[in-house]
């Protein structure tokens, strides 16, 4: 394709140039039946004529407009049209004023606010849960394929090199090597069987860029690249950043792991604990020095039976909260997946605004929403100011499988006691 802009490309009239890139250049056009600017993506001729890999990449340039247009997200950019004028293959998008890739802010002059780029993880995850559901698989996510607006929302762009997965196939496939390796995950390097978790470890790498302005896998060629994805796990985020929260590690740390066993299973599991991260920093002074926390969590029945050992598993794992008097800590209708234990202070339990009961030191809610995501059924408020810790699954997976052993028998035997009193069924069922 000339640097020549053309004027018009089938309906729109094309204003000017915006972007480009490996599959195309991206014009600024508008659509006169529907009255709005969109984003017309067109393919670079010289590709489409290339006699050995023409067709190929013809079929990879509307692969995007077939796989993305199946998605319906707010956090997706949407396809609205595709075709051909005369030798010139486009794509319509919707436009996003004001865009730019998150790039810009994987450099360390130019970070963005920790509590933003949780956000717009957060977001990430959630989308790509949803195309996962649709059995899309992105990748080719990177900060460039990711665009924040100009009201900080994020679009995800850029599904050129997606794959559908068929009714008639498994979860995963193998695809060969494709992709932008900076960004791959082990199995994807490999030329294994790929799945939605590929996405998953590549928007961990994302994650990474964002926190510390760094790439988690550092090398001086390309053999030493794939050699470190597969093999070596990345710096800490503390070697950059001393003042990033530990729940943010931990995050990273799964997201980044070489097995697909090991690692977040769908994009909800990673937004789940990017919300306790929420928590965390909407509250960072009650950072409270973690051998006081040790020491307390040592005085309460529900860790009796566990050793020093994994009691600091259990500290690594959970998020410490501090409630004020008055605070809601679950509120009825809510969905949550956590579980918690009080260890200082007490709550009341009510159901549609009647009082059923009273929680003090040592006693734990929210056991039924922790085995299995459901709506509260009561709302937990602090009566005074309250100390607890707050558990999901997933941040309990991270521990050690006797730690996790453990867990579930104290778990299993609060729970049956917890259900062996009718009177407080309602607080169990809070979770």
């Amino acid at each position: 394709m000339s640097n020549t802009i053309p004027e018009k490309l089938g309906k729109y009239d094309i204003q000017k140039q915006i972007g480009r890139g490996s599959m195309g250049v991206v014009y600024q056009g508008y659509d006169p039946f529907a009255d709005k600017l969109v984003a017309v993506k067109v393919a670079i001729s010289d590709s489409l004529k290339d006699s050995d890999s023409g067709q190929r990449y013809r079929k990879m340039f509307f692969n995007e407009a077939h796989t993305a247009g199946m998605l319906k997200h707010p956090n997706i950019i949407g396809i609205l049209d595709a075709g051909v004028d005369q030798d010139e293959c486009y794509i319509v998008m919707e436009l996003v004023e004001g865009g730019n890739t998150l790039k810009t802010h994987c450099k360390q002059d130019n970070l963005l606010p920790v509590e933003q780029v949780v956000e717009i993880i957060f977001k990430c995850a959630k989308a790509l849960d949803y195309a996962h559901r649709q059995g899309v698989v992105h990748r080719d996510i990177k900060p460039t394929n990711i665009l924040l607006t100009g009201d900080n929302d994020i679009k995800i762009g850029d599904f050129s090199i997606a794959h559908v997965i068929g009714s008639d196939t498994t979860n995963t496939m193998p695809m060969g090597f494709i992709g932008s390796p900076r960004y791959m995950s082990p199995e994807q390097v490999q030329e294994d069987s790929i799945s939605n978790q590929t996405d998953l470890f590549s928007l961990g790498i994302v994650m990474y860029e964002l926190l510390t302005g760094k790439h988690p896998f550092i090398a001086d060629s390309f053999s030493r690249l794939i050699h470190i994805i597969i093999n070596e796990q990345q710096p800490p985020l503390s070697t950059y950043r001393s003042d990033l929260p530990n729940i943010l590690e931990r995050i990273v740390h799964h997201a980044l792991q070489k097995s697909k066993s090991n690692r977040y299973t769908m994009g909800l599991n990673m937004a789940a604990d990017l919300s306790l991260a929420f928590d965390y920093l909407e509250k960072p002074e009650e950072n409270i020095n973690e051998q006081e926390i040790f020491n307390m969590l040592q005085e309460v029945d529900f860790f009796q039976d566990f050793p020093e050992s994994e009691v600091w598993e259990i500290i690594q794992a959970c998020i410490w909260q501090t409630c004020d008097t008055g605070d809601d800590v679950i509120i009825e209708g809510d969905i949550d997946d956590s579980f918690y234990i009080i260890i200082t202070g007490s709550a009341e339990v009510s159901k549609e605004g009647h009082i059923l009961g009273e929680l003090v030191s040592g006693d734990c809610f929210g056991e039924m929403g922790y085995l299995e995501k459901t709506e509260r059924t009561a709302t937990i408020r602090a009566r005074e100011k309250m100390q607890l810790i707050k558990i999901n699954a997933t941040l309990i997976d991270q521990v050690s499988i006797e730690c996790q052993l453990r867990f579930s028998k104290v778990f299993l035997r609060t729970l049956v006691r917890r259900l062996s009193n009718t009177n407080l069924m309602a607080i169990s069922k809070a979770g």
